[in-house]
């Protein structure tokens, strides 16, 4: 009697979820699941909720054509984007490497962090490295894999905050600016300093990046003030938090640089990366890495570190496992209750890829530092739930053409 019961429960369970369908547009998924969506979409303002899904079709000759959809998408909106603007600033001292072109130079030289200042700090080891020596390699590997503040700032600092700021505007990402370090107390005016820089082969002295000023203001035009509180050194201000002096990162840029960073053949030369195949090969590796797989001891406990660790879409941050025949390559952030992730996402054994993007503003008391947020019971799910819907859509969307995705694959791996 009581396996018959179970079993009737199951069947009606299965009975009320609903298959996500397309029709078109973003707006139709998300309401074929109710259950999943509602809460957010019947509040798309207060989450702030964005979404970017790209289709991507193959010619006879391999070659990408894109279609882009988009729900509730506006640069103007402001969101925290927090860890996302690691990546392009990975890529971006990728990029100085070898625009610099100093032999001896590569992103495996030995990198001394000095300091000019009190308010600076110095990095001359890291224990996660093989050598024990820290390097742009190794800060980017820390960056990818499990979303490193620190390593980001030495790379912030040898980058400097104009040169990054430039050249993201260069490149045409007009509604972005990366202008503190992560994790840090440091003032605006602090961070507008960065420290000198020296890379070494053994002792010898291959270059040399003396301590930076940007005398150039990147801060947000306008306010931008969010919520009615924030706790700071631990007394709480009845006052909104303005994010005009933080880091910005469009949902439509982040998109856009993960796009042009996985297909720089289909991107206009304007915002194209100046990298080496082997940077991009290096990049594709570590996006689609599991910490535990990178032979770093520090990253080796599964439970510290599972698979969808730093895997929103889809896995939700936590998945301890994920089908080998799926790869992710991205990058997210969560911080003041904001969540966001975009990612390429690729399953080798059903011939699919995609690209999504999506953030969202999970923060009910509207008080910032109070470590009082809603991920768990809105924003992740919300996440998982759309890479899972749109991944069903992948599943049953007819293509003219399979892609051969060899570009991402790698031989030490199963797939």
């Amino acid at each position: 009697m009581r396996t018959t019961i179970l079993m009737l429960l199951l069947a009606m369970t299965t009975a009320c979820e609903k298959t996500a369908t397309w029709e078109g547009s973003l707006d139709s998924l998300l309401a074929s699941r109710p259950d999943q969506f509602l809460t957010v979409t019947q509040n798309r303002d207060k989450y702030r909720v964005q979404v970017i899904y790209t289709q991507i079709d193959r010619d006879a000759g391999n070659q990408p054509t894109f279609r882009t959809f988009v729900y509730n998408v506006n640069p103007t909106v402001y969101f925290y984007p927090a860890s996302t603007v690691k990546l392009p600033v990975a890529a971006l001292a990728l990029e100085k490497l070898n625009r610099l072109n100093q032999p001896g130079l590569d992103r495996d030289t030995t990198m001394m962090t000095g300091s000019d200042a009190t308010f600076q700090t110095v990095a001359r080891a890291d224990e996660t490295s093989v050598t024990g020596l820290p390097s742009v390699g190794n800060y980017i590997r820390k960056i990818i894999l499990v979303s490193d503040n620190d390593a980001f700032n030495r790379l912030y600092e040898f980058m400097g905050q104009q040169e990054i700021n430039q050249r993201l505007s260069g490149m045409g990402y007009f509604d972005s600016r990366i202008i503190h370090r992560l994790e840090s107390s440091l003032s605006e005016e602090e961070n507008r300093w960065t420290n000198p820089v020296q890379f070494l082969s053994d002792d010898d002295l291959v270059y040399e990046q003396a301590a930076v000023y940007n005398e150039h203001s990147f801060r947000g035009a306008k306010p931008e003030k969010l919520g009615v509180a924030e706790i700071v050194d631990g007394k709480r201000l009845e006052r909104p938090k303005d994010f005009a002096g933080k880091n910005a990162y469009a949902l439509l840029d982040q998109h856009e640089f993960i796009k042009n960073l996985v297909f720089p053949q289909s991107t206009k030369p304007q915002k194209r990366l100046d990298l080496s195949e082997d940077d991009y090969r290096f990049l594709y590796r570590y996006m689609s890495m599991y910490p535990g797989e990178s032979g770093i001891e520090a990253y080796s406990n599964s439970d510290d570190y599972p698979q969808g660790y730093v895997k929103f879409l889809m896995y939700g941050g936590d998945a301890s496992v994920i089908p080998p025949n799926i790869r992710i390559f991205n990058k997210v952030g969560d911080a003041y209750g904001f969540l966001t992730d975009t990612a390429y996402i690729v399953d080798f054994k059903n011939n699919i890829e995609f690209i999504l993007s999506a953030t969202i503003y999970t923060n009910e008391n509207q008080t910032f530092n109070d470590d009082n947020y809603e991920y768990d019971d809105i924003g992740l799910p919300f996440l998982k739930n759309l890479g899972q819907a749109i991944y069903e859509i992948e599943l049953k969307r007819q293509r003219e053409h399979t892609p051969d995705l060899s570009r991402f694959r790698f031989p030490d791996r199963d797939y």
